[in-house]
């Protein structure tokens, strides 16, 4: 923190205005001069180390928050979205944006929404009507963590936990006994396009047998929650207060698997765990009976106020690069927020190694760093068809957490968290790496330079700031 300016005035900003604060009251509490508070807050003054330790524990926040919250996804993200051509002929650079951050961030901020909004080629382009992406966005505000469903999940496990070491077992006799609800597996011809259904006429649950073991627990806790968690799920269903009625039903649908998987991996018993083993996810697989991808989702959420745990990021993609999940939690990296994708960050490369956990250090174009690990996962349920026509869907888990955060981690033994990383954008059309031998368009908004006489390492050359 001596070495290195923290200019965080806009989060310092936001933080004072959440908590009804004057300029002058939160200099007063801080033991600080208004004006200093002013200077700091326009980014005129960096933000001391000891300062900001009094702001974490006057106003119980994360710190990580301040440097992750910067006015439409910071500069980079910005100029990515004033890389659209309807803006070629404005040839904003670099230090206009910047001063523009500066002078007026709340424009800024607003300038990417309404960019956003529309479907330009910004990091988080999502058209307002876009069920999944209105759905999204409501996660995201709560970073993906619901505190009143995590203390409500701990509180029933703990209460199973007494009942049967084994948690399905416990659950198939809690929705037994209070519920009066049987479970049945059935053979997959009886339900040859269902995993899971409710069966009120014959009060059963039924679960296809394509399910293992902890896909099957967590439908069971699945069903719990829509019965026991249902005031919880219809607060925060009620909150995201959603026009769409599919947009309600979708988040409830997630609210649903967050207490599922809060059920199956309590929150303080899986934090433990999670640091213990430097996050080893092999291990808490196997200690919390679960399944890769659900771990891998479960660390998105850990942002208990005083019990944090490392801020990941997770995206889960098919072979051709599409994204069906994506948390960025408190990470608020631009990877996950960016509709592209790079072809050098070998989250694509998983597919190639089936089961394998394919690591790396990658480095951005605003110089942030991130730690990355991938492996592939099978869809619940496996095959459908036989035969030559058979499918199998196949999808690609990405997680990933900043890299001067990675060095507890297990995956990142024998790594320089500090060293060389491979250089990766947010896809062509929004990166402006000049020599990348990857390319295979230039970016958008910028001139298209062809020299007879001469090839680069790309083929895509174009006009510079």
């Amino acid at each position: 923190m001596a070495r290195e300016k923290l200019l965080a005035g806009h989060a310092v900003k936001r933080l004072r205005r959440r908590s009804g604060l004057t300029q002058a009251a939160m200099a007063e509490a801080l033991g600080v001069s208004a004006s200093y508070l002013n200077l700091i807050e326009r980014n005129q003054r960096a933000l001391p180390a000891g300062l900001l330790v009094q702001l974490a524990e006057r106003f119980d926040f994360d710190p990580r928050a301040l440097t992750a919250g910067e006015p439409g996804g910071g500069a980079e993200a910005i100029r990515r979205r004033l890389g659209d051509p309807m803006f070629a002929d404005l040839e904003v650079d670099r230090a206009e944006v910047e001063e523009w951050l500066a002078a007026a961030p709340g424009g800024a901020e607003a300038f990417a929404r309404a960019f956003d909004r529309v479907g330009g080629v910004g990091p988080v382009a999502a058209a307002a009507d876009d069920t999944g992406g209105t759905v999204r966005r409501e996660i995201e505000r709560w970073r993906n963590h619901f505190p009143d469903l995590d203390a409500a999940a701990e509180a029933l496990s703990d209460e199973l936990r007494l009942v049967a070491a084994d948690l399905y077992g416990a659950l198939v006799e809690r929705l037994r006994v209070k519920h009066g609800l049987a479970i049945r597996v059935l053979p997959v011809e009886v339900m040859p396009d269902l995993l899971r259904r409710l069966d009120l006429h014959a009060r059963q649950l039924q679960l296809s047998e394509r399910l293992d073991a902890s896909s099957r627990t967590f439908a069971l806790a699945v069903q719990l929650a829509q019965l026991e968690a249902r005031a919880e799920i219809e607060a925060l269903a009620r909150g995201a207060g959603f026009a769409d009625r599919a947009a309600e039903r979708l988040f409830r649908r997630h609210l649903a698997g967050y207490f599922a998987a809060a059920l199956m991996m309590p929150y303080a018993r899986f934090l433990r765990a999670g640091e213990a083993t430097g996050y080893d996810i092999d291990i808490l697989q196997r200690r919390f009976g679960a399944g890769f991808e659900q771990v891998a989702h479960r660390l998105t959420t850990l942002q208990r106020v005083g019990a944090r745990g490392l801020p990941f990021f997770m995206i889960r993609i098919d072979r051709a690069g599409q994204s069906s999940k994506r948390y960025a939690g408190a990470s608020q990296s631009v990877l996950v927020e960016a509709e592209g994708r790079c072809p050098l960050w070998r989250l694509h490369h998983a597919f190639d190694r089936p089961g394998a956990t394919v690591t790396q250090l990658v480095e951005m174009e605003d110089a942030t760093r991130w730690f990355t690990l991938a492996r592939t996962v099978a869809a619940q349920g496996g095959s459908i068809g036989a035969g030559a026509s058979a499918v199998t869907a196949e999808f690609a888990i990405g997680l990933g957490v900043a890299a001067a955060q990675a060095v507890t981690l297990t995956a990142a033994r024998g790594v320089d968290v500090a060293g060389a990383a491979t250089p990766i954008g947010t896809g062509c059309r929004t990166c402006y790496r000049a020599e990348c031998p990857q390319r295979s368009a230039a970016p958008a908004g910028r001139a298209l330079l062809v020299n007879e006489r001469e090839r680069g390492v790309s083929a895509w050359g174009f006009a510079g700031d």
